[in-house]
């Protein structure tokens, strides 16, 4: 039996008896915008898993971007100062757009993971202070448009 399964069957039986039990995703709000019922409680170990599996993904994205890096190498990641072609300078703007994201994404599952692990150490006071610990992570990093990112170089 997987591990979610494990979890799950827990939480059936603790939940057992207690018909207001409520799924967080049932009406499409998060589990501090329901009020809670206090039928499911969050618990260290899912907590530190799910930043664990972050803070891996940050652990790709940086193995990426040093293969992207070692890939340039000999193209030239300088300006092009004289008499270069269009499609040198055009791979130049690409990889610098790439190094730039994958630099924005790593360092935003880093702050992911480190929100993760607060809140299963429970070092924030209530479901309220989790909630504004995760928003504030739209002011620190705006997400790339859908298609073709956002001429401001982000």
């Amino acid at each position: 039996m997987s591990t979610f399964e494990t979890e799950w069957a827990q939480m059936k039986r603790e939940a057992s008896g207690d018909t207001g039990m409520r799924l967080a995703s049932a009406d499409d709000k998060p589990g501090w915008a329901q009020g809670g019922s206090g039928g499911v409680k969050s618990s260290k170990n899912a907590w530190t898993t799910a930043g664990r599996s972050v803070g891996k993904l940050r652990g790709d994205i940086k193995t990426a971007l040093t293969k992207l890096e070692e890939e340039q190498t000999g193209l030239g990641a300088g300006s092009d100062s004289g008499g270069g072609i269009q499609s040198a300078a055009a791979q130049r703007e690409l990889y610098n757009s790439w190094k730039r994201y994958l630099k924005d994404v790593s360092g935003k599952c880093g702050a992911i993971q480190d929100r993760l692990e607060r809140a299963g150490d429970h070092q924030y006071k209530n479901d309220e202070a989790t909630k504004c610990a995760f928003d504030g992570l739209n002011v620190l990093y705006e997400d790339t448009k859908p298609v073709g990112g956002d001429s401001r170089g982000r």
